[in-house]
């Protein structure tokens, strides 16, 4: 069963999201571990002409309901994404199939690694929980919160 269609254009590709919104693929390349992938997009309201860079970054190594198959993969994905959003003020989408399991152990995992830069404990319980406040279910199995623990 497919969990997600592929809803980005391929390199060089553009794709018309409506008459008046068209999404452009300018750059995509693997990690050295071939575990994710970075597509640079430019999204353009050919009505307004107003234009926006948007970057995606796609997880590979991570089966639904899982947990990553590399340890190493998914930190060196984390280390990506942090690098990325580095004096960044504009939010950050993250997304799985259900928004809840995959979602939640990046989100997890990128809450502790900010408190630990701050010098504050981390109570890996008390995140999830205040993260279940906002969304149902974040974390759905004990392997997952075993993982990023």
């Amino acid at each position: 069963r497919t969990k997600c269609h592929k809803y980005w254009p391929t390199l060089g590709e553009t794709l018309e999201l409506c008459p008046r919104l068209h999404l452009s693929c300018s750059k995509e390349e693997a990690d050295a571990t071939g575990s994710f992938v970075l597509r640079e997009f430019l999204l353009r309201d050919l009505q307004s002409g107003e234009e926006r860079d948007v970057t995606h970054m796609q997880y590979l190594c991570w089966p639904d309901h899982g947990v990553p198959d590399s340890l190493g993969g998914f930190l060196a994905f984390v280390a990506a994404v942090r690098r990325y959003r580095a004096g960044m003020v504009e939010p950050a989408v993250v997304h799985c199939s259900a928004g809840i399991g995959r979602t939640g152990v990046l989100i997890l995992a990128e809450t502790a690694l900010c408190l630990i830069e701050a010098n504050q404990p981390v109570y890996p319980l008390d995140i999830v929980r205040q993260m279940r406040d906002q969304r149902a279910m974040m974390i759905q199995t004990p392997s997952q919160y075993r993982f990023v623990c």
